[in-house]
């Protein structure tokens, strides 16, 4: 029941550091799921070009976007909140992260339909699993079984969640796309026929309306490059090494989605595709024409393991920036909790709770294939209003913040090239959202009313929602000690004081390292804290929102 902020700080500092190869690690796990492989295969060689095209417009700007705010905030925790917060304010900030880990929330289940599916092809008879993976009673259970394991996981702390990640990312996902590769070339090279027309166009037929609307589901396979962004104190050397994690990530990630779409859509038939079993099914025929059945089970157990992986990425991840978020005063108490390891326990209850809660309505859906599919859309329009955001901010800093030392910066000088990476970022997402309410052809789901109902109210209500949380906060909600780095903007009693502090903190821990960095970032901090303590002790300015 500890709500120190001494105690989380101390949890913090005694914490081993995370390194370049865990945090790409991290971030590949955090970003590819490969349940979305099957999805893609349907369009064969074009598939591709929407990996590619959607890489470009989307992938590349959240990584170098994301690489640049996380280098120029270093200390100070929060994520999206931060960087949003610093731009616009901490009620745009505050809606930021919100939708970030609420999104995160309403997809777990359709990432651990996933998982469960994958363990119900540990058995042998093909027909039978098949069976048990529709299975809802089946899937609710197993879904449930995952995510749970994933949150005690993450109240052990960050040693568990990086240890757990990297093995689980390691064998769920990469060796499963290398080993599909593989079995790819093996099948051709002995003469199997590709179910995959080679001759195709590799330009999609954009005069399809409905083709567009299942491809635009894309931008959410990329979605999270930025989320390791709220582990940043606990990154070794953070303005060296975040950028080239995520950089390195963004490379591979594209390799695994375009490699292993392809491999899939050599042995399985587009009309034959399921977005839910059709990965499995893939293993299951390559396997079977390889004369190595016996790896179904193995390769069945390790998929699962790294949905577990990536489920344990996010459960640690957007809910810390939440946990931020209550540290600086804009939740009750109840959500600042932390264990004994400085974890935020009752937020990942709270998260559990509501999870939960999601599985159980997969009853009422006609077919987990539809369930899995309203709600990806759904995650997918939310989390790319806080994208929105997001890019908006990073132009905005440029400007607000013109003079802050950015160790990894986009351009060497003038703003030019951050309104080209940030502005292609902002356009690509807007299309997406824009389609994303719009129904795929492909996929059952049952009344169109029902559909645009989820969508368009869910959208509502999750955006509304932070505003109506914010419009009863109350100073009781403030901690005395806290742990969050005050925006740069607030000028409240003290503030400056605990800015000064933190890069004080930091330049000392990193000087060895980078002491360019270390020294150039304490210096503008010193700058500017002494100007608020100066302006706050003249007009005794109270804490403000810009």
């Amino acid at each position: 029941m500890a709500n120190s902020s001494v105690q989380t700080k101390a949890t913090v500092k005694q914490a081993a550091k995370m390194g370049v190869f865990t945090l790409v690690i991290m971030n590949i796990v955090a970003v590819v799921s490969l349940r979305g492989l099957p999805a893609e295969a349907e369009y064969g060689v074009s598939s591709a070009f929407y990996y590619i095209l959607a890489a470009i417009v989307f992938l590349v700007p959240v990584s170098l976007v994301a690489a640049e705010l996380a280098a120029m905030f270093p200390y100070q925790q929060g994520g999206m909140f931060r960087w949003i917060g610093e731009a616009f304010g901490d009620k745009p900030g505050f809606l930021g992260i919100w939708l970030q880990w609420i999104e995160s929330t309403i997809w777990y289940p359709t990432v651990l339909t996933f998982g469960a599916v994958s363990l119900a092809f540990i058995g042998m008879d093909h027909i039978y699993d098949t069976h048990l993976a529709a299975n809802k009673l089946y899937t609710i259970v197993v879904v449930l079984a995952i995510y749970w394991l994933a949150t005690f996981i993450s109240l052990k702390g960050m040693d568990w969640v990086g240890k757990v990640s990297k093995i689980g990312g390691l064998v769920g996902t990469i060796i499963p796309v290398g080993l599909i590769v593989v079995c790819a070339v093996i099948y051709l090279a002995t003469g199997g026929k590709s179910q995959m027309d080679w001759h195709g166009s590799f330009i999609p037929d954009f005069s399809n309306f409905n083709n567009i609307v299942l491809a635009v589901s894309i931008f959410l396979f990329y979605a999270g490059m930025e989320m390791s962004g709220v582990h940043v104190r606990e990154i070794k050397n953070p303005t060296v090494n975040y950028p080239k994690a995520v950089i390195i990530g963004a490379i591979a990630t594209v390799a695994i989605f375009v490699l292993g779409t392809y491999a899939l859509g050599v042995i399985i038939p587009a009309k034959d595709i399921n977005l839910v079993q059709s990965l499995l099914v893939g293993f299951d025929n390559y396997f079977s024409v390889l004369h190595i059945k016996w790896l179904s089970p193995i390769i069945a157990i390790a998929l699962a393991f790294g949905v577990l992986a990536g489920v344990l990425t996010w459960v640690a991840g957007p809910s810390k920036g939440v946990f931020a978020v209550g540290q600086a005063g804009y939740l009750p108490k109840f959500f600042q909790k932390t264990n004994k390891n400085g974890v935020q326990k009752n937020i990942l209850y709270v998260q559990g709770g509501v999870v939960t809660v999601l599985a159980l309505l997969m009853v009422v859906m006609p077919s987990v294939e539809s369930f899995y599919q309203i709600l990806s859309q759904l995650t997918c329009i939310l989390y790319l209003i806080a994208y929105l955001l997001m890019f908006a901010s990073a132009i905005r800093l440029r400007y607000n913040m013109k003079d802050a030392p950015r160790p990894y910066r986009l351009g060497k000088t003038g703003n030019g090239v951050m309104w080209l990476i940030a502005g292609v970022g902002f356009i690509g997402s807007l299309t997406a959202f824009i389609f994303s309410f719009f129904p795929p052809s492909q996929i059952e789901m049952g009344s169109n009313a029902v559909w645009f109902t989820v969508l368009i109210l869910g959208t509502i209500i999750f955006v509304v929602l932070p505003f109506i949380i914010l419009r009863f906060k109350k100073d009781s909600w403030n901690s005395m000690g806290t742990d969050f780095v005050p925006f740069h903007w607030d000028n409240s009693p003290g503030a400056a004081a605990i800015r000064q502090k933190a890069a004080e903190e930091f330049a000392a821990e990193n000087a060895a390292e980078v002491p360019a960095h270390a020294s150039a970032l304490l210096s503008h901090a010193t700058s500017i804290n002494k100007a608020a303590a100066s302006k706050s002790t003249a007009t005794g300015t109270d804490s403000k929102t810009v």
